[in-house]
């Protein structure tokens, strides 16, 4: 993953502003799926999806379970590749990867800016959106360990209120086997399911984030928490 993350982001670094926005996504697409390829052969770790063919057809808004690194890679790898995402600013200051995220547009965030925050995230999750991007959120805003809770912030559920944009939720259990500041990785298989989008207009963010949270924890509680030996 180091490896194909410096050969990848040299060239993103390097000559980005000459290369198309989709042949640049479609490039991300394929590092990702090159590290999933290498989870397999490397550390036995596997996946399935299930839902797939539940996403949308046009551009919409997804709130993610943040468990792990894993489903940072697996949602750029198998969702639409015209992708958006919103993350927290001093993620874009790591050497290498976070010089090379600045060409895929994020939504760098300082929580700490509170209501100007807030403002950013509906300004340009908007735009993206207008402009055929799919916007990912991880409403937990850090990496939760499997069997703990962490409240959802509403700013993505804010995003679909004022965009009337649908809202696709994703639970999976990635953090079982690739834990949060770990860098081991243990065989078997992750679990992720899509669910159904949701239709957000004439919906009050607070009940947007109500319904996705209570969806995706449902879902995640009835996936495997734990490793077979």
């Amino acid at each position: 993953m180091f490896g194909t993350t410096v050969l990848v982001t040299v060239p993103i670094i390097l000559f980005s502003r000459l290369i198309p926005y989709g042949l640049l996504a479609r490039f991300g697409r394929a590092w990702a799926r090159t590290c999933l390829a290498g989870l397999r052969v490397i550390c036995g770790l596997t996946y399935r999806i299930s839902g797939l063919e539940r996403l949308p057809e046009e551009p919409a808004i997804v709130l993610c379970k943040h468990q792990s690194a894993w489903e940072t890679i697996a949602i750029r790898a198998f969702f639409p590749p015209e992708q958006t995402w919103v993350l927290k600013k001093e993620l874009t200051r790591l050497p290498f990867f976070g010089w090379a995220l600045a060409p895929f547009d994020p939504i760098a965030i300082d929580r700490s800016e509170g209501r100007k925050a807030v403002r950013q995230l509906l300004e340009d999750g908007r735009k993206w959106l207008d402009a055929g991007r799919w916007v990912i959120v991880f409403p937990e805003g850090t990496r939760v360990a499997p069997g703990e809770r962490r409240p959802y912030g509403v700013g993505g559920a804010l995003l679909a209120e004022k965009t009337a944009r649908k809202v696709v939720p994703v639970a999976h259990n990635a953090g079982v086997f690739w834990p949060r500041r770990s860098i081991l990785k243990y065989p078997g298989t992750i679990e992720m399911v899509i669910g159904h989008p949701m239709e957000t207009k004439g919906h009050k963010a607070l009940e947007i984030n109500r319904i996705a949270e209570q969806w995706i924890e449902q879902e995640v509680a009835g996936l495997p928490a734990g490793r077979s030996v």
